[in-house]
């Protein structure tokens, strides 16, 4: 943003996350693991360590490419334990905690990680389109409390609104209007929604 004293960037992911955990009651995480390493997986991350989250897994296909989330996380001054977990070397007694954050693409939740992951208390899905994942779509069978990436998104506009315009509504109308959009797109497979 533009302001009297120069540019002010910010970022809206880390407390957009948090408000969307805490739309759906989410308060002190103990334990909690994360399904990818990219910028989101470090955002989504970020705001669980902002929920007090104590240990932390982040499960990945390569450790390496993971690094630069990892490393945030472990910045963060109230840094969580932090375990890194490769997806191809899942241990059989691996504790997912009370929330998981999956972050992949729908083609990288396969039906092992699926079956381990669903069973958590809170599943955060931030994949949107095409919705339900197949993570999505197990927590609820299983009946977990699952947020959604519209959720993230809602919370992400009202937060960009506030700051740009000083102006506020309520988040339900942000993440109807993109629900709205994702059924005009169902609607009209050739995208033009």
């Amino acid at each position: 943003m533009l302001g009297p004293d120069g540019v002010r960037a910010d970022n809206t992911d880390v407390p957009g996350a948090v408000a969307a955990l805490r739309e759906r009651g989410v308060g002190d995480v103990g334990r909690a693991t994360v399904l990818g390493g990219g910028a989101t997986a470090a955002s989504t991350a970020l705001a669980l360590t902002e929920l007090g989250v104590r240990h932390l897994t982040v499960l990945v296909r390569s450790p390496e490419r993971a690094a630069e989330a990892v490393d945030a996380v472990r910045a963060h001054p109230s840094a969580p334990r932090v375990e890194v977990v490769a997806t191809g070397d899942v241990p059989a007694d691996l504790t997912i905690g009370e929330v998981v954050v999956a972050t992949v693409p729908v083609a990288g939740q396969t039906p092992g990680l699926v079956a381990l992951l669903a069973g958590a208390p809170v599943v955060f899905e931030v994949v949107y389109d095409p919705w339900p994942t197949p993570l999505a779509a197990a927590a609820a069978v299983a009946g977990a409390t699952v947020v959604d990436g519209l959720d993230l998104l809602a919370h992400q506009a009202l937060l960009q609104l506030e700051q740009f315009t000083g102006a506020t509504v309520d988040v339900a109308v942000m993440r109807d209007a993109g629900r709205a959009v994702l059924a005009a797109r169902t609607a009209d497979p050739g995208g033009r929604a």
